[in-house]
Order: structure tokens, then sequence, then C-alpha cells
């Protein structure tokens, strides 16, 4: 696994699907290329400081390397948004949280492009 470093890439994975958890939210996209599966972390400053900021993130970080990799799908990249509530939440539940939020974002279908109505309707459009 790699790890999601530049702003192009999260603002990307950002039009993905999502799913949501009381401690975090897990947003996922595939990619076309053959590469590993690529994870990002963030937090945002209305979490609090930058220690409890940084205690997020290394739960999540943990997280992850505690899960197995069978449940992240080849070839997709995702993002952990940090809740303040992964602070106080148990540990093993965290798990189980993320889990079944990467099951969910498989069953999501894909987001579909929106076609212009004119388009839709058979017309060309005129300008």
């Amino acid at each position: 696994m790699d790890r999601l470093r530049q702003r192009a890439d999260f603002l990307a994975v950002a039009n993905g699907t999502r799913a949501n958890s009381a401690a975090f939210v897990v947003q996922g996209r595939p990619r076309d290329d053959d590469g590993p599966i690529r994870i990002g972390f963030t937090v945002t400053k209305k979490n609090g400081t930058a220690t409890e900021r940084n205690r997020i993130r290394r739960r999540l970080r943990e997280l992850v390397k505690r899960l197995d990799v069978i449940s992240m799908r080849p070839h997709h990249d995702y993002v952990l948004v940090g809740r303040r509530t992964a602070l106080s939440r148990d540990f093993a539940t965290m798990l189980d949280d993320l889990r079944s939020a990467l099951h969910r974002l498989d069953r999501q279908p894909k987001p579909q492009r929106r076609e212009p109505q004119s388009e839709l309707n058979g017309e060309t459009p005129t300008r």
C-alpha cells in the first residue's frame, strides 16, 4: 500500500463514493492504472488542536495497518477523513466500522456523469 500525498489525488477521491462512520468518513475511487492501493488521511482543523488532530491521524493509520488488505480493492484510492469521535471511540469498534464502511463502498453504484438535457432528447444544442 502507498500513501496519497498530493492535493489533486485527494480531490479526485473526494468525487468518488463515500461511507460514513461515527469516527471517520471513508472515500474511495477506482483508478485506471495497475498501481497498488493508495490511502490518504486527513483531519480538519475544526477537530481540535494540532496534537489532537495528530492523535486522530495516528489512530486512523493504525487502523489501516491492522486491517486485512483483502477488504480493500486493488487499483483503488481511499481517503479516511477523521472526526473528533475517533479520540474516544474504542479501537476494536473502529476497526469493525472500517471493515463495514469498505464493504458499503463496494456495494455503492459508481457515480454517473450527467448528460446535458438537450443531448438526452436527441437534439443538437443551438447557440
